[in-house]
């Protein structure tokens, strides 16, 4: 007898079979990446805080001039680098260097003031020696005026010598005292302008003093005619025209240090539990798609940018409703060196943080 031909399967079924192999190989490969995506996140995805409120930054100086004038040059152009000390621009400053030659004449006349009180004083000096010696003197002739009255006193009682000699003497005796009277006042007269002459010294000194303070500000504010750049960057919002006129605080311009870029990311307030400085940082630019960065937390702002609004928020009236704040966080960025003065301020990032290893306390 001869044995049964097997029936092949029909097509319906073998399409089921294919879907079902399909649908087995999918339902694997989905449970590997499950699998791979799980393990990364329990090692390593949980452990990152990512942000993509970041923005690059820079400490810009706004430079203005000290004093008021006309712009006679402009010496930088826009976008143009330049470094600390290279002069920006120039204001007209005559009447400045009229005023530095003004207090310049100023103190000469001052110094020659002073040089003729301590002349005078000097002079003085010799005037008081002078009737020093001159009292010593009138002292030495009373003394002895008196002493001739004592010794012929006795004598013209006794008859020895005449009453008129005894007159005489007492005569020279009295000229004596009032000349020894009137060196004393000399004296004291001398030494009374000494002291007079001394205030005239000091006040010489003082004018000399103002006179210097004086010449000493015309000189800064000759000085401050170049305004100079206060950092090294790059020149940046150019507004100064030659011919214009500025005061004190006008806006110049901009220097922008490229060379000092750093990174403020805003990150939730849940997102700082773990944070701390010196955790390290991936960024990815907007402007450099496909590059990778490397930072470093630096610093956490003392408050939520909220806080430092122009209209803080009042919680304590009307409605509330609670919402998320951020805080800036200072990221220090590890530029390569292609990359030194080609990043500006402003630019978007994204930013991650490993907050593995923090350090609490």
């Amino acid at each position: 007898m001869a044995e049964p031909t097997a029936v092949p399967p029909a097509p319906e079924a073998q399409q089921r079979g294919k879907a079902r192999r399909v649908l087995l190989g999918l339902a694997a490969v989905a449970a590997v990446g499950a699998l791979g995506w799980g393990g990364w996140y329990w090692l390593h995805g949980r452990f990152i805080e990512s942000t993509d409120d970041a923005y690059l930054q820079a400490d810009s100086l706004t430079v203005a001039p000290k004093i008021s004038g006309y712009v006679a040059e402009v010496l930088v152009a826009d976008n143009q680098p330049v470094h600390r000390g290279d002069v920006l621009v120039r204001l007209d400053g005559r009447k400045y260097r009229a005023a530095a030659d003004e207090t310049s004449a100023t103190i000469s006349a001052r110094q020659a003031d002073l040089a003729k009180a301590e002349a005078d004083l000097t002079q003085q000096d010799a005037s008081i020696a002078e009737a020093k010696a001159q009292v010593l003197g009138a002292q030495a002739d009373a003394r002895h005026a008196e002493a001739e009255v004592k010794r012929y006193a006795p004598l013209a009682r006794s008859g020895a010598e005449t009453q008129e000699r005894l007159a005489e003497l007492s005569n020279q005796q009295a000229v004596a005292q009032s000349t020894l009277a009137a060196r004393q006042a000399a004296l004291r007269s001398a030494q009374t302008r000494y002291g007079t002459l001394q205030a005239q010294v000091l006040q010489a000194k003082a004018q000399l003093g103002v006179a210097q303070a004086s010449d000493a500000q015309a000189r800064l504010d000759f000085d401050d005619a170049e305004v100079r750049a206060p950092i090294d960057g790059r020149v940046g919002d150019r507004g100064v025209r030659q011919g214009q006129y500025v005061q004190p605080g006008t806006r110049l311009l901009t220097v922008v240090p490229l060379q000092a870029l750093y990174l403020t990311a805003n990150f939730k307030e849940t997102q700082l539990g773990a944070m701390r400085p010196g955790q390290a940082v991936n960024v990815r630019l907007d402007a450099l798609p496909g590059r990778e960065l490397a930072g470093t937390v630096d610093s956490f702002s003392p408050g939520t940018g909220a806080q430092f609004a122009l209209l803080p928020a009042s919680n304590a009236t009307g409605n509330f409703t609670k919402i998320v704040q951020r805080v800036p966080v200072r990221i220090r960025l590890d530029l390569p060196a292609d990359l030194q003065g080609v990043l500006v301020p402003g630019l978007s990032a994204t930013v991650e943080v490993d907050t593995r290893g923090a350090e609490h306390g």
